[in-house]
């Protein structure tokens, strides 16, 4: 019984003291953080999503206040964070630009041809790296939901239809989608960016075989390019790529596309009440 109580003593005085020394060194060791970062650090949105390209809040509190990072580089936040932090640090109101994300794919259940049934773990990570993806098409949605799983602000879900939905009233163009799909089928666009983008991010050159894997696939035709009127259209790889600087959003080119791989920017990203 002696044994107990004293070994007990014993582990209760160790305890005492580290928790003394571990205050000491506490103490001693501790930096300070400027009031400023703190500052900062309260008013961002707290999503850690990475969109402002750092690690964390944290990270981008102090990189903002160390003058790293522009006042308005919160995408989450928006204008009205970028406005209060501009006031914390005393500098002229910033100016924040929304972003959201596209989705560079139309490969639906319905116009998709699916390899077979996948049985694998469940992501389209797995899927990638064990047969490719799911669908014939290589460059195509592989639809487990990767994307929906790792955006923190919940703008994303799979549709029916075997495609991630994205809610742009939601959506804050943080980019975790962008690098969470295998496939890079993201695309994160600054809202104001008006003008067409491709809903197909196939580059195979094979015409035939891209009609049979896919009935809504880019088919390489290259209307698009000739029927510009500015000439801001150029195919890369396959893939209908704008320079926005001389486009004028006439919306030519979506008229002209057979497949319905072109769409209007600003018709895509807009909100729900603003459509």
């Amino acid at each position: 019984m002696n044994t107990i109580i004293f070994t007990i003593a014993i582990a209760l005085l160790i305890g005492f003291a580290l928790g003394v020394l571990l205050g000491l060194f506490k103490k001693i060791f501790a930096v300070e953080t400027d009031p400023k970062v703190l500052a900062v650090r309260e008013v961002l949105s707290g999503g850690n999503c990475g969109g402002c390209g750092y690690a964390g809040c944290d990270a981008f509190a102090a990189a903002v206040v160390s003058g790293e990072a522009p006042a308005g580089g919160c995408v989450a936040g928006g204008p009205g964070i970028a406005s209060l932090i501009a006031k914390i640090l005393g500098v002229a109101d910033a100016q924040s630009v929304r972003k959201a994300a596209v989705l560079t794919c139309q490969g639906s259940s319905e116009c998709a041809v699916q390899k077979g049934i996948y049985n694998g773990v469940q992501t389209c990570k797995a899927a990638q790296l064990a047969i490719n993806g799911t669908k014939a098409c290589a460059f195509g949605c592989i639809g487990l939901g990767d994307c929906v799983s790792s955006c923190p602000f919940g703008a994303l879900s799979m549709g029916q239809n075997g495609l991630p939905s994205v809610d742009y009233k939601k959506c804050v163009g943080c980019g975790r989608c962008a690098k969470a799909c295998p496939k890079h089928l993201f695309l994160i666009t600054n809202v104001e960016v008006k003008g067409p983008v491709s809903l197909c991010s196939c580059r195979s050159d094979d015409k035939p075989q891209i009609r049979k894997d896919c009935t809504a696939g880019c088919f390489k035709c290259g209307l698009c390019v000739k029927k510009c009127p500015e000439q801001c259209i150029n195919l890369s790889s396959g893939i209908p790529e704008i320079t926005y600087s001389k486009c004028t959003s006439c919306g030519t080119c979506v008229s002209s596309c057979p497949d319905k791989v072109l769409a209007l920017m600003q018709e895509i990203v807009a909100e729900p009440s603003e459509s």
